[in-house]
């Protein structure tokens, strides 16, 4: 990894020994980006915990790095702080052996593999949001929190909803996630680390026990599907590689779909008179089913979801690593550099977005359609090669639960609007206080 002195060249603020410009950072990461971009230019220097990274900001550097035409930018060396909790996973794989496994994946994600996903699903939401209270506060955060986590087990793993299974499994996953964002890296007894290699560990070898019978069995879950998994010419995964993919995958989709729908109804909350226009389109659905066919006919609420992404994006910067010298924007910049996209702040550019702070799904619709001022203006999930692999699932999932919800109810907040915490995973701070009420 390149020293202070190799990035010499490089412009950037004053940094504290050790902890460089973490609190800032930490503290005010959108804030702190934007004063460096206007101080520094698009390409600067920061210390995190001790490591200089150089900034890319803006979208032509996304298309550039994210693209990568050249094999230049490594996710693996991007990522490293995850190895421990979930090795082998797609997001932890480069070039190559990255296309190779992710071909595999995509057969879990399949059309018929949806359609079998959504139908598990809709039961599922329905009990689940029936037991949450009418007419009386409630922190939504944490409701969905357990909500997508309750799922998890049941799409991802065809466990019951309230089995003990189930439970010490979602236990397992949330200590996995605190530890992939703990700042002590070391499994010592008693940190978030430790915690989170014991839920490792359990979570692969429960899995691991579940393998024959998902093989010679199959099923409609998202576990069955990856045993069975084969790309076009037939290749499919061994024990490990199954665990290793599985694991990253159930993390990823709770915590993004988490985020999104947390931002969501937040917005719907503060701003009703599009919670009225989405319960509009929702009540044309009528009655039935909510198939594919019903669920692609609501724009109004993928409008809502685009913009919820854009305005608290679940991750707003994305780490990459240079594999081999490059230059950017008249820079030299040396193999080994630990580098930062910055797809939350350039989603926040007025260079892309009018009034880009304000909540305004109409900017989507046909005549405006903003986010095509530049390939990369909108860029929620990522990009190039390692794009969300599951994108279409998370839209559908927000969608289903938006119709479940506003079938029956509207959403009120049950105090100020809360203030968003960005990193290391968006939250609102406080949690999200609100009242449903009986349509």
């Amino acid at each position: 990894m390149p020293t202070k002195a190799a990035l010499a060249h490089i412009p950037g603020p004053p940094a504290l020994p050790v902890i460089g410009h973490t609190l800032q950072i930490v503290r005010d990461s959108y804030g702190t980006q934007q004063d460096y971009i206007a101080r520094y230019g698009s390409v600067y220097k920061t210390n995190m915990l001790g490591v200089w990274r150089v900034n890319l900001c803006g979208a032509e550097a996304m298309e550039r790095v994210l693209l990568d035409r050249e094999n230049l930018f490594s996710s693996e060396g991007g990522w490293d702080a995850l190895k421990r909790i979930y090795p082998g996973g797609l997001l932890l794989q480069d070039f190559d052996h990255h296309r190779a496994n992710r071909r595999i994946m995509q057969a879990a994600f399949r059309a018929s593999a949806i359609r079998d996903y959504r139908l598990r699903m809709t039961d599922a939401m329905r009990e689940l949001l029936d037991s949450w209270p009418a007419d009386a506060p409630f922190d939504f955060y944490k409701a969905i929190k357990d909500l997508t986590l309750r799922l998890g087990g049941a799409v991802f793993m065809g466990l019951p909803l309230d089995g003990a299974l189930a439970k010490q499994v979602n236990r397992a996953i949330q200590d996995e996630i605190r530890a992939s964002l703990a700042v002590i890296r070391w499994p010592i007894p008693g940190t978030p680390m430790w915690r989170g290699v014991r839920g490792r560990d359990f979570l692969r070898e429960t899995f691991r026990q579940m393998i024959p019978e998902r093989r010679a069995t199959g099923g409609d879950d998202f576990f069955s599907q990856m045993c069975l998994a084969r790309d076009e010419e037939g290749r499919g995964w061994d024990e490990d590689q199954i665990l290793d993919q599985f694991n990253l995958l159930i993390m990823a989709a709770h915590d993004t779909t988490a985020t999104a729908l947390s931002v969501m109804i937040e917005a719907l909350a503060s701003h009703p008179d599009w919670q009225d226009r989405l319960i509009n389109e929702v009540a044309s659905l009528g009655d039935g089913p909510l198939d594919e066919e019903a669920l692609a006919t609501m724009t109004q609420t993928n409008n809502v979801f685009r913009e919820a992404l854009r305005l608290v994006p679940p991750v707003p910067f994305i780490p990459r690593q240079a594999t081999r010298d490059f230059t950017w924007k008249g820079y030299d910049i040396p193999a080994g550099t630990s580098l930062a996209l910055n797809p939350g702040v350039t989603m926040l550019s007025p260079k892309h977005f009018s009034n880009p702070t304000t909540f305004d799904p109409d900017r989507y619709a046909p005549g405006r359609t903003e986010d095509k001022s530049h390939k990369f203006a909108w860029t929620p999930f990522g990009g190039g090669a390692h794009k969300c692999i599951g994108m279409h699932f998370s839209t559908l999932q927000v969608k289903l639960f938006i119709a479940t919800l506003l079938r029956s109810y509207r959403v009120e907040l049950a105090g100020p609007a809360p203030e968003w915490q960005r990193m290391p995973i968006p939250k609102p701070k406080g949690g999200l206080p609100i009242t449903l009420h009986r349509l």
